[in-house]
């Protein structure tokens, strides 16, 4: 009975700590639109160009310090992998571009609706691609985000770009690491898509220097100067906490957390920077709600269908004396 006990407790560690990193990774994220909002005056291609070195700047500190230049070495000598890692870093980027159009231009409730739906667009990507069957609640989370968006298309009278934007990218994005899988650890593959970017970067801020607006990187004050060098940092730490928390967790409870991220955003564009909510827009994200309600409901009954035999097969094979 008592090595039982240790046993579970050696278990709830991992997982504890999983939890921990992931719901860690998702707060960040949730909060990042404020960090943006802060960089103003800096447009949002000047702040994805700095995001790109200063990443890439902070990853190569990273590898010195977690002597992680052997592991980098590995991949680089695979170009299977190097071109993977180049996708990566394209999708990211429009990623990253895409959210600071929609956050430096008052959408940042539209930024939350792509998160949102990320989760259910992952799903239709592994039907369609990977060729994986779905359950009867899933196509009924499919089915009503759907037309959810159609509602916010006709009812808002516009095309939710960003957020569709957002749910593409970060989709493909997530469906490219899943081909690389463990091959490519968090701080390599980061570095990769951040090198792969640098030619982008460095063309956004000549064109940008170039423009009225100028380059606005330590012209403004010394505190708008050091956010921006940060940027970087944020960039990199929250992907490094999911990654170590991903490792320690189910995947159907890190599908459940998730929802964190546009939750806070949500409350971040609605509640604290003031951004409208018309009676069709509420429409709109209450098809979505519901979507997720019974998206989660899925997730949750899989779960324990999951849990069941492993607890009894446990049961069975350590008897309580």
């Amino acid at each position: 009975m008592t090595s039982d006990l240790s046993a579970q407790d050696a278990a709830r560690g991992p997982s504890r700590s999983g939890t921990a990193y992931t719901v860690g990774a998702y707060l960040l994220w949730g909060m990042l639109p404020l960090y943006f909002v802060a960089l103003v005056p800096t447009g949002p291609w000047e702040v994805v160009a700095w995001r790109v070195l200063l990443s890439f700047a902070f990853c190569l500190i990273l590898l010195t310090i977690m002597r992680g230049w052997a592991a980098l070495a590995a991949i680089i000598r695979d170009p299977r992998l190097l071109g993977w890692t180049a996708l990566a870093g394209i999708l990211i980027y429009v990623n990253w571009q895409v959210f600071l159009i929609g956050t430096l231009s008052d959408r940042v409730i539209e930024t939350s609706l792509g998160y949102f739906i990320n989760p259910i667009f992952t799903v239709v990507l592994g039907v369609v691609v990977l060729r994986e069957r779905i359950r009867r609640l899933q196509w009924v989370a499919v089915a009503t985000a759907a037309v959810a968006v159609i509602v916010i298309i006709v009812a808002y009278g516009s095309f939710p770009w960003v957020a569709i934007s957002l749910t593409a990218s970060f989709g493909l994005y997530g469906l490219v690491k899943k081909r690389i899988g463990a091959a490519v650890d968090a701080v390599s593959g980061l570095t990769l898509e951040s090198f792969w970017l640098i030619p982008i970067a460095v063309v956004t801020l000549v064109i940008v220097g170039r423009s009225d607006a100028g380059i606005t990187f330590g012209a403004v004050s010394p505190l708008h100067t050091a956010l921006v060098a940060g940027s970087g940092i944020a960039t990199a730490v929250p992907l490094l906490l999911f990654a170590a928390g991903t490792r320690r967790i189910d995947l159907s409870l890190v599908g459940m957390l998730q929802f964190i991220t546009p939750v806070m955003q949500f409350l971040v564009g609605w509640a604290l920077l003031g951004e409208p909510m018309p009676a069709e827009r509420w429409a709109g994200f209450a098809l979505v709600w519901v979507a997720i309600i019974v998206f989660v409901i899925d997730l949750l009954l899989q779960r324990q269908i999951v849990k069941g035999p492993r607890s009894n097969g446990s049961r069975r094979a350590h008897p309580t004396p």
